[in-house]
């Protein structure tokens, strides 16, 4: 018994350590996303503004991807609903939305484009929407952009 221990010993000994991977910003933003809808789902409006706080951090610090920036105005919109504060959880929604159609039109992506207009269609701003498909009919589609840069 005492060289089965000794030998557990030793093996965890030379084990190398690995440390935990850090999560990537798109990672962080996704994972309160889920938090959001789980504290939601329980009724939990101080957890989910929480959750979404990390959220929204996390998808301004994504320069990378626009997704973020629209799953947290989607977010948002659901968590307004339930506090009754849609007017409030509408404004913060849009600035999102037109931030995520910025960053897809810098990243030269028409479905980031035109998923913020239609976003901006369901807020009601038809104008916003019609710009949206103004830029993404400009922007280069990926089956003609070099393998590279796709």
């Amino acid at each position: 018994l005492v060289s089965v221990v000794a030998v557990t010993a030793i093996a965890a000994v030379r084990r190398p350590y690995v440390a935990p991977r850090a999560l990537s910003a798109s990672e962080v933003w996704s994972e309160a996303i889920t938090a959001v809808d789980g504290a939601l789902a329980a009724n939990d409006l101080t957890g989910a503004s929480l959750a979404w706080q990390r959220a929204f951090v996390a998808a301004l610090q994504d320069r990378a991807h626009w997704e973020g920036l629209i799953e947290v105005a989607d977010a948002r919109l659901r968590i307004g609903r339930q506090e009754r504060l849609e007017g409030m959880a509408t404004q913060r929604a849009r600035e999102l939305y037109l931030s995520a159609l910025f960053r897809a039109r810098q990243h030269d992506s028409a479905e980031g484009v035109l998923r913020a207009g239609t976003a901006f269609e369901a807020l009601g701003d038809q104008e916003v929407a019609a710009q949206a498909r103004r830029i993404a009919a400009k922007l280069t589609p990926l089956a003609a952009r070099p393998a590279a840069s796709r």
